[in-house]
């Protein structure tokens, strides 16, 4: 489950995303993806993974990776509602919540290239 929500999840969003957006600009005639900004081609990095190992992978791990997407599903509506119901505290308290913890993803070492993030497993 903790591949399924750190690595596969994340693959499944990214790859629905670009194939919305490129529906998106068949269905409106539009220019999304060359208007895409930074944000965009950031998230979607890894959509340019290879397609034979995620199928594999999600085929291999699908109970994990149908619990999270059920669990990432109820989270989503949330932030839904709030958007649908102008909460903007809501939307506030969970942005600023998700903005702590990216903050501790990256005092752990996870925003780096190093081997294994950079971290020390030296024993003391």
């Amino acid at each position: 489950m903790v591949l399924a929500i750190t690595s596969h999840l994340p693959h499944l969003i990214a790859y629905n995303t670009v194939l919305t957006a490129a529906d998106l600009e068949t269905v409106t005639d539009s220019e999304v993806i060359k208007y895409s900004a930074g944000g965009f081609r950031d998230f979607t990095r890894i959509a340019a993974s290879d397609p034979t190992m995620w199928r594999d992978v999600f085929l291999n791990n699908r109970e994990a990776v149908l619990e999270m997407l059920g669990r990432f599903s109820e989270d989503l509506s949330v932030l839904q509602k709030a958007i649908r119901w102008g909460d903007g505290e809501t939307l506030f308290n969970l942005f600023t919540r998700s903005r702590g913890i990216r903050r501790g993803i990256i005092a752990a070492g996870q925003d780096t290239a190093a081997p294994d993030f950079g971290r020390d497993h030296k024993k003391t």
